[in-house]
This record gives C-alpha cells, structure tokens and sequence, in this order.
C-alpha cells in the first residue's frame, strides 16, 4: 500500500489496479471513500481500461480478428509499478505484457498520477501510444463516494448538486448494453435527491451532462465534497443495490449499444492515438 498526506489529508492506493483504498480527511475525521464491503461491491475506485461498461458478446473485432475483453477491461485487476514521488505524489505504471496483447493488440503505457494539493487529491491518467499503428482504446474513472459519510445521517438524507443547469436525460442499460430508450429525472434546482432505487436497474449513463463538478452533499450538516472533472463526454451515477455509497463517473468512452456491430473503430466514444501520442485526463475531488 502506498500513502500520500499533508496535513490535510491523507490517501492510501494499493498497487493492483493503482486503486485508491482510502480518502481520510484529518479536518473533519471522515473517511470520504467507500469501504469495499464485498457483500456489496469489493472494489473502491477502480480504473476503466482499455474499455468502459461492457462490450455486446464481451468482444469486439479489430481487423477481422475477434478479441475478448471483460466489463471495464483488465487494467483494474492488474499489478502496476509505483514510484513515490514526494510525500504528497505518487506515479502507478502499467505497461502491456504478451497476456494483455492477446486480449489488446496494442503497446501501451498507462500512468496513474494521484497529488495531493491542500484538501484536494488529483488523479491525472496518461495513455501513451508505444506501438506502430493507431491505437484504440476507452478510459473511466469509477470512485465509489461513502453515503452516509457522517454518523446520525441516511443515505435519503444526501443529494447531489450540480454546477450547470441540467436536464438529466439518462440512457438504460439492457444487460449491460446501452438501450435506445432513454429517461429523464427532474431536478430539484439543481439537486438529485439521493435513493437506494434510483439505481436498481443499473447505472444512470449520461451522454450530454453539461456540468463539470458535482458536489456530493446532506440536509443535516455542513461536510461534503466538490468532484471536479472535465472533458469527459460520458458520465455515469451508480450504487450497488442498498449499499451505503454512491459513484461518479466521468468516462472517456461508453459500453456498447444494443445493436454495435461490434467493430472497435466504430465503437461509440472511442479514443484513436497514433504512433508515439500522449493523452490525458485528470479529476479531483476537495473534502470539507
């Protein structure tokens, strides 16, 4: 486990998956991340990639050949390197291997920054394309927020706020796969009233948010936080049945649509970088 702290917080992140395993905030005493219980959903804040949600058949076709990826990619469930950089920063590095090739057919690098910066953590991702031929892939952030955060607090009690006016049309998802039909919540000025059946039928996929931070708040207290993300054209909003956390989830790519024909080129929201290109992302997350 490898930990970053100032005086502010302190942020734990474990090498499989450069997962983050714990957002501490030595100001309020909370812990603002979800506790992985696996009776729920054993992961915390888990990196999406090569791909984002499911692929139809869990494959897709790249120059007529038929590779399989499962939900989300391999990058969450594999072991990356870790260099400490300072007290406050520390660098995640996964690099294709021959197992990862036969399900990706590309060279990659992947870097996961995590920096701490006053009572903000940043995580910044970089894809650098090592191989010789256009590369194709989909990127997403997945942290799980805890609800409730405080004691004497319920999940009903908290909502989210979002910093733009928002009609919230929401995609379905039909096992897995982005449906045709779409739906659309009313907000209460711009907040969404947290509960536990607003996700009994999967994630809410978003295509057209308009917002860039979403503050994740309660009716009872003063404690919360600010997520910050920009430059994701995909969002989604999800919680396990009845489990005590809800995820925001800023996507660079989408899972597939019901009727996809399966062609990585033609998959919706899919990134293409040539020869030697480097992109990046990056979100934060402010406790109080």
């Amino acid at each position: 486990m490898t930990t970053i702290e100032n005086s502010f917080i302190k942020v734990e992140i474990a090498a499989k998956g450069a997962e983050l395993q714990s957002l501490f905030s030595k100001d309020t005493g909370i812990e603002y991340l979800w506790n992985g219980d696996a009776n729920f959903w054993a992961k915390h804040s888990p990196v999406l990639f090569p791909i984002v949600g499911s692929l139809k058949n869990d494959s897709y076709i790249y120059k007529d050949k038929t590779y399989h990826l499962p939900r989300h990619g391999f990058a969450r469930d594999n072991e990356f390197t870790v260099e400490k950089i300072s007290d406050t920063q520390a660098i995640f590095t996964l690099k294709d291997t021959e197992d990862t090739l036969k399900h990706f057919p590309f060279p990659f690098e992947l870097k996961l920054t995590y920096q701490i910066i006053e009572r903000k953590l940043s995580l910044s991702y970089t894809v650098i394309n090592k191989g010789k031929a256009k590369m194709y892939f989909s990127l997403g952030a997945h942290p799980a927020f805890a609800v409730p955060n405080t004691p004497n607090t319920n999940y009903e009690d908290y909502y989210l706020a979002f910093n733009d006016d928002e009609r919230l049309t929401f995609w379905k998802l039909e096992e897995g796969l982005v449906a045709d039909e779409t739906e659309t919540i009313e907000l209460n000025g711009h907040k969404l009233n947290l509960k536990h059946a607003l996700f009994y039928n999967d994630a809410l996929v978003f295509k057209t948010l308009q917002s860039d931070c979403i503050s994740l708040l309660n009716t009872k207290n003063d404690y919360g936080l600010h997520f910050h993300f920009d430059d994701f054209p995909f969002f989604g909003i999800w919680a396990a049945k009845d489990a005590s956390f809800v995820c925001l989830e800023p996507w660079c790519g989408v899972a597939d649509g019901v009727d996809h024909n399966q062609q990585l080129i033609h998959k919706e929201g899919i990134i293409t970088l040539d020869e030697g290109e480097k992109w990046e992302r990056h979100w934060e997350v402010e406790c109080f």
